[in-house]
């Protein structure tokens, strides 16, 4: 008989010891209700260029399409919260999760030692890994799984910790005990997010303008950006976490432990001059196993170029 309290327990736990923040479970189905959602956002063109994401609508919307017989997505979180900063205020500024080694490669391993935990403990599971790399509705699966909110700036909120963390998914056949109870909105009246946005990327609340993400601009956008963001983009060059850092819940985020998030020295230490000088030696140099090397060389001079 299959002891779905047992093997629950088991895969919290293995994912605590592996130094996840969080783990949550839910169970695999369509997700009716972000059908409309999805749809009617895919419609008034917010992916801007991201085309992919028009891509296997059916499989974002039902896990059971990705992975055969899946009856259980599990999702978690990892903490990438650091205060260290860019030692030049002036410095053309990068987004806190790419300050150390590529999330992706990071979050990966540690998946693929929890799935190789489950097969010792519990036998041959089929089941999927998921970071970043599928039509997978991450946040919506991690809120269904108590992880916390989806916040008006359409980020995951957790009460206790914030929101400076990664999310991923582990989707498999194994019949789990779900968290049944999401985890309540905690946003309130609060429009700090809304009213920092400096690009207006947050034209309602919950709804993001992914086109007018600064993030978007300078990390998915592969054309010139835009004149009319000319003087808003807050001297960000990779990313963007404006409306994290007014987000009045991360007061209760904590420093990750993880090693391979550590801040790279050579990083925070460029100064403005050093920015405007990059060469592709530099960059290959400083970027090495980090998630900016997405933008290229040339992506992130753009970029720069577009801040004088």
């Amino acid at each position: 008989m299959i002891n779905k309290t047992e093997y629950t327990s088991f895969i919290k736990a293995e994912a605590n010891r592996l130094g996840f923040l969080s783990c949550g479970i839910s169970k695999a189905g369509f997700l009716e209700d972000e059908a409309p959602r999805l749809e009617t956002w895919l419609n008034n063109g917010a992916h801007g260029e991201m085309s992919y994401m028009e891509n296997h609508f059916d499989k974002r919307l039902d896990p059971t399409k990705l992975v055969d017989g899946a009856k259980s997505v599990i999702s978690l979180s990892l903490n990438y919260f650091t205060d260290q900063q860019q030692l030049d205020p002036e410095a053309p500024k990068i987004s806190r999760y790419a300050f150390g080694e590529d999330y992706h490669s990071v979050v990966k391993a540690k998946l693929k030692c929890l799935v190789e935990s489950i097969q010792e403990h519990i036998g041959e599971v089929n089941g999927r890994a998921f970071v970043d790399s599928a039509p997978v509705l991450d946040k919506v699966w991690a809120q269904k799984s108590g992880l916390g909110w989806i916040g008006k700036n359409s980020n995951l909120i957790n009460k206790k910790t914030g929101s400076f963390f990664f999310l991923a998914e582990l989707i498999t056949d194994l019949e789990l005990e779900y968290d049944l109870l999401p985890t309540e909105d905690h946003c309130g009246t609060c429009t700090r997010c809304i009213d920092a946005c400096p690009t207006d990327a947050i034209v309602a609340p919950y709804v993001v303008d992914g086109s007018r993400c600064i993030s978007y601009l300078t990390i998915e956008l592969k054309n010139e950006i835009p004149a009319e963001f000319k003087g808003k983009m807050e001297n960000w060059m990779f990313g963007c976490d404006i409306c994290q850092e007014v987000c009045p819940w991360n007061k209760f985020s904590v420093l990750n432990t993880e090693p391979a998030f550590k801040p790279k020295p050579d990083l925070l230490g460029m100064d403005y001059k050093e920015w405007q000088e990059i060469t592709q030696d530099t960059f290959s140099k400083v970027f090495k196993n980090s998630a900016v090397k997405r933008t290229k060389f040339s992506g992130l001079k753009r970029n720069i170029d577009f801040l004088r």
